[in-house]
């Protein structure tokens, strides 16, 4: 049967494989802030440019990120301290964070947030929002704020700051006072490539199919080795395993290492082709092709493939994040593409759903023609579409100053027959250093002859180079093994190639097998130090792939442990755990205090470790309900009628007005009915006008006596309108007064004052 090889190659591209976690960064408030703040001479061009004196080597003050780190991870919240060594103090203070080279008179100029930590202490700068600075001006030796490093692809952030004492001393380029600090890459890497050609009878792996053991292992482990073996079991449904190493890191410029690639082959039965490579470290995402048909419509082959492809969950664990702890998906769900709507800790997490980030490209080429097309019709076409051998150099006399692509492959020949042709090559001229020297032409021709008319020797054919042996035929004592090549190039003058396109050989498993002989796999990668400084152990595994023959135990090690070196521990000295959560706030409602702690991980003769292992920090919840209060009932009036039916009334007044859900105010003047003697029918005019005279000078008195109850000696003015709040939000104060409009001549000073109440107002948040 002749067959059709094709060239596969995986790229990684820097766009694609950069592999980054995008990171929630909180920039919502200082762009918000950056709205309403008027940017004059530039973004904050006046704080960088301020004038004072530059100290070099100033050691009284410094500028400490927590735990003294070199790098940076994207996303991640650092504490950071401006502080003075005693006795020396600042007054104030300015802290920026800009990226590297550059002058920070733009807002792209400016990296990561800062968050305030004790708004008494610190604020932003009206002026320059992204800046902090102090609340206000007075002697200090610390404060401490939190920056969100930027997300991933910033680069190195230089932190500055600058203080001011009697003067200001100027942000140091080097020093205590400034910190660069460079992003932290990742180790992410892709998994050995394993796959196929093979007929439309088997499915490596499909969407909305469920992953095999072999797909599960390559999706969690990395481990090709089960896969490959269900690969060859379905030997009359394969043609050629396709197998290339993995690749660490994930992504490297092409001119430093080449993307991994593997040749395979092709029939009129086996023209689909599958691989798959694990996403390293992941849960259980892939990327990969599923039944790629390398047949066209009109039956002829698929002379070259490039597909972006996006990752993919094996449904077999349930981790959301590149680093996720196992945790198996039961039972099991069907393999799906990974969405950017699927969990907000995903690395490809996009709130408003848009489509998925491509993490890697595949290139399918045909490097050779081997015989029939799909409908078995011979292909009469030259179909060469690539080379892997570099193409010979004729002597070139271009001038150094003509810049040119590399040739193009030559062109068919434009006979068919034995007359003579031309066949053509071209390249481009990219760049021309020196116009009085003129660049040769772009295109090259060459005399041939169709197929079968060549003057040389056309019964000689190129080979490709061997393919990997397969594996022993036996998993105990001596089998055999084989590997396949192909015909590159066939010979021109029509003739059959007689060289031997496979090779058999006798292999040995284990020469001193028995019936109690087990089967191991290849030993895994070792895992990490189990130390983090000092001596350490790491291990690595196998698992038994065949179980002995008799039914016994395998005596094979499946675990291998060695010791590991790293970094002397006294250079880091400070090994903590991450912060606990807080606690809960010390009361139930209004100000209170919340802490929280993290352990000393590091032993303590590995040397002194000053960072702190408890915070606290102030909480508020809502308000505290204040009831109303108010002052005892006064005296009963005496009745406002000197005759017949009258009433009189007593009174308390409000001390506090509820606040916060407090308890409601009741009444504050009660009434009752009195009746001191019937009035007379007739009475004379004269005495008529004698008791209403005497009613109101009773009247009148009586006035000045409730008065006097409620405020003994004096008469007031009503209380005057509440003031306006002194806050908008936060929690402010109204202020309200009642002043002396008449004391008493039998009233003490100090018994008769004005009076005044406060309250409080706009307590919501701000």
């Amino acid at each position: 049967m002749r067959l059709s090889p094709v060239l596969l190659r995986l790229s990684r591209g820097p766009a694609l494989l950069a592999l980054a976690l995008p990171l929630a960064v909180a920039l919502a408030f200082s762009d918000e802030t950056l709205d309403k703040v008027p940017k004059s001479e530039g973004y904050c061009s006046r704080i960088l440019r301020v004038q004072g004196t530059r100290r070099e080597g100033y050691t009284e003050f410094s500028l400490r990120v927590e735990g003294d780190p070199d790098f940076y991870k994207p996303g991640t919240s650092y504490r950071v301290t401006l502080s003075a060594a005693p006795p020396s103090y600042f007054r104030g203070f300015t802290l920026i964070a800009l990226k590297e080279n550059r002058e920070g008179d733009k807002e792209e100029d400016h990296a990561g947030t800062f968050q305030i930590i004790d708004e008494e202490e610190t604020q932003f700068m009206s002026n320059c929002p992204v800046a902090v600075t102090e609340s206000t001006p007075r002697r200090r030796t610390r404060i401490q704020v939190f920056w969100i490093a930027p997300p991933a692809g910033t680069g190195c952030v230089i932190l500055k700051a600058s203080i001011v004492q009697k003067r200001i001393i100027y942000f140091q380029d080097e020093g205590s006072l400034t910190k660069k600090l460079c992003e932290q890459g990742r180790a992410n890497h892709w998994s050995a490539i394993i796959g196929g050609s093979h007929s439309k009878n088997y499915v490596l792996w499909e969407y909305g199919g469920y992953a095999s053991e072999g797909v599960k292992q390559v999706a969690e482990l990395g481990s090709p080795v089960k896969m490959e073996e269900e690969i060859r079991q379905q030997s009359d449904e394969v043609l050629t395993v396709i197998k290339a190493k993995a690749q660490w890191p994930a992504w490297q410029p092409l001119n430093v290492r080449a993307a991994p690639s593997a040749e395979f082959s092709v029939d009129r039965t086996r023209h689909l082709m599958s691989f798959l490579t694990m996403m390293g470290p992941s849960p259980d995402w892939n990327v990969g092709l599923s039944a790629e048909d390398l047949c066209t419509k009109e039956c002829g082959w698929v002379q070259k493939v490039v597909q972006d492809l996006i990752p993919w969950d094996a449904g077999t664990d349930s981790g959301v994040t590149y680093e996720s702890p196992n945790k198996p998906t039961i039972p099991q769900e069907k393999i799906r593409p990974l969405t950017s709507l699927d969990h907000p800790q995903s690395p490809f997490y996009d709130p408003e759903g848009g489509s998925i980030t491509q993490v890697a490209r595949v290139v399918i080429e045909r490097i050779a023609r081997k015989g029939e097309q799909c409908n078995i019709v011979p292909d009469n076409v030259d179909d060469i579409v690539a080379d892997l051998a570099p193409e010979e150099k004729d002597e070139d006399d271009t001038p150094e100053t003509c810049i040119y692509s590399n040739w193009s492959p030559w062109s068919a020949c434009s006979s068919s027959t034995c007359d003579k042709g031309k066949r053509m090559r071209q390249r481009m001229l990219k760049a021309q250093l020196d116009l009085s020297v003129p660049c040769p032409d772009t295109q090259d021709f060459q005399p041939c002859m169709g197929p079968g008319c060549s003057d040389e020797d056309g019964s000689t054919c190129t080979m490709s180079e061997w393919i990997t042996w397969s594996p022993c035929s036996i998993s105990c004592g001596t089998g055999t093994r084989s590997r396949e090549r192909y015909v590159k190039q066939f010979p021109e003058d029509g003739s059959v190639c007689t060289l031997p396109t496979e090779e058999t050989e006798k292999c040995t498993v284990n020469e001193e097998c028995s019936p109690s002989s087990c089967l191991t796999t290849e030993w895994g990668e070792w895992d990490e130090c189990s130390a983090t400084c000092g001596m350490g152990m790491k291990k690595r595994h196998r698992m038994v792939k065949m179980s002995p023959a008799d039914g016994s135990m395998c005596k094979a090690e499946t675990s291998q442990a060695e010791k590991c070196m790293m970094p002397e521990c006294h250079t880091i000295p400070c090994l903590l755990s991450l912060w606990s959560e807080w606690s809960d706030c010390s009361v139930t409602c209004g100000k209170g205090m919340r802490t929280r702690q993290r352990m000393l991980k590091s032993l303590a003769e590995l040397g002194d470790c000053n960072e702190e292992l408890e915070q606290v920090e102030k909480c508020m919840l809502p308000e505290c309900p204040i009831d109303c209060e108010l002052t005892e009932w006064s005296q009963w009036s005496e009745c406002n009628k000197s005759c017949g039916k009258g009433h009189m009334i007593r009174t308390r007044m409000i001390q506090m007005e509820p606040q916060f859900g407090g308890t409601p105010c009741p009444e504050t003047v009660q009434r009752k009915k009195c009746r001191i003697r019937k009035c007379l029918r007739n009475p004379s005019i004269q005495n008529l006008r004698w008791r209403e005279a005497r009613e109101s000078r009773r009247s009148e008195q009586l006035r000045e006596e409730s008065d006097g109850d409620q405020f003994p000696g004096c008469r007031m003015r009503p209380w005057t309108a509440w003031s306006e709040c002194t806050k908008l939000c936060g929690g402010g104060i109204q202020e309200r007064y009642m002043t002396v409009k008449k004391r008493f001549k039998s009233s003490q000073f100090t018994s008769c004052k004005d009076k005044k109440e406060i309250r409080a107002c706009n307590v919501h948040p701000c």
